[in-house]
């Protein structure tokens, strides 16, 4: 049995914050363990990507009670803001880190994020999108480098409505996911007839919130509006179930797994293109399996709406092809595989560990 301490953010469990990070995570230790790996989780409380001293002072501890030589991995969340604390102990510990979005110049400093990335046995990322940015933006060795996507869990088909109205946006209802943009358009929408949940974290800005409650209510779109709040497990699949097409119309993402999970139900998709999102829809056969819009552009999302509820050829089409798509999608245990092979070669590699280099070296 091989053993890999699992650095891991505070509230991955928490059902009031749901994120697609933390339930990767959460089926990530729950696929390795299940497979004989004895995964050990060190929860590091702290305003992850922006630690005060005493968070650093925790992961401090908590990396520097692993044994010599022990293998760790670590949410890109907690590791991109850490240098200070594991490029040291990239001389004696075999350091993965998982990273499900580049944060460099968002949240931490490009360098902060490039000297943990170079100083680590391997990398993980969560879509080609985000491989694709960390190999631009710092030149790191592309063998270094891998890719496991999420999984999926494929569930009964959504049996949708004839009219098509029934619109789902799963996100927290922040500026970056776009909401503000989805009512935008659908404010020129009058007919066909239509309603729109969303769910998701009503929490990350409440100014922000408020804001779009009031627009629902000038503009006399209040009634046609539910913002459900966060919802998890059996009760998400239940809104994913009633929906006829879910509606990302995200600023960022780097790779959207509400995206497969309305398709592992067979729901189609209204979509920025932004980030690893078309990587997310994929293709089938019989074209994509949603329509894709160019990002921040609420004109764009209000045709690609308008097309949606007025033309029933195209929402037949639509839904035939994401059954297809959910019919190819992979689960959680091909995730947790490509993982481990990636663990299994970094507590393997002999030798010096990349990026602990002497003094004079390049």
């Amino acid at each position: 049995m091989t053993t890999v301490q699992v650095v891991l953010p505070d509230g991955i469990d928490d059902p009031a914050r749901p994120s697609g990070g933390n339930s990767y995570d959460r089926r990530l230790c729950g696929e390795l363990a299940a497979s004989g790996w004895d995964v050990r989780e060190m929860v590091v409380p702290g305003a992850w990507p922006g630690p005060d001293p005493a968070s650093m002072s925790r992961l401090a501890r908590a990396v520097g009670a692993v044994p010599d030589g022990g293998l760790v991995l670590l949410d890109g969340l907690i590791a991109s803001a850490a240098a200070a604390v594991l490029v040291p102990e990239s001389r004696r510990l075999r350091l993965v880190v998982l990273v499900h979005m580049p944060f460099g110049d968002v949240a931490v400093a490009a360098e902060a994020e490039c000297a943990v990335l170079t100083h680590v046995h391997a990398v993980i990322t969560t879509s080609a999108w985000t491989r694709e940015q960390l190999l631009g933006r710092y030149r790191l060795p592309p063998e270094r480098v891998h890719t496991a996507r999420p999984g999926a869990d494929r569930g009964e088909r959504a049996p949708g409505t004839p009219g098509g109205g029934r619109l789902l946006c799963v996100a927290a209802v922040a500026h970056h996911k776009g909401p503000d943009l989805l009512l935008d358009a659908l404010r020129g929408i009058a007919f066909p007839p239509w309603r729109c949940t969303f769910v998701g974290p009503l929490d990350r800005d409440p100014e922000f919130v408020e804001r779009l409650r009031r627009q629902c209510a000038d503009s006399g779109m209040a009634d046609r509006i539910c913002f459900a709040g966060p919802r998890v497990g059996e009760e998400l699949r239940r809104h994913y179930q009633a929906a006829d097409v879910l509606v990302l119309p995200s600023r960022l993402e780097a790779y959207g797994m509400v995206v497969t999970e309305a398709l592992a139900v067979g729901l189609p998709v209204i979509a920025a293109a932004v980030g690893g999102v078309p990587e997310a829809l994929g293709r089938t056969s019989g074209g994509p399996p949603g329509l894709l819009v160019p990002p921040d552009d609420a004109d764009a999302l209000r045709e690609a709406l308008g097309t949606w509820l007025g033309d029933a050829g195209l929402r037949e089409r639509l839904r035939r092809a994401a059954s297809e798509r959910r019919s190819s999608l992979e689960g959680w245990s091909a995730t947790a595989r490509r993982v481990a092979a990636v663990l299994v070669a970094a507590a393997g590699e002999p030798g010096r560990l990349p990026g602990a280099r002497g003094a004079g070296e390049s």
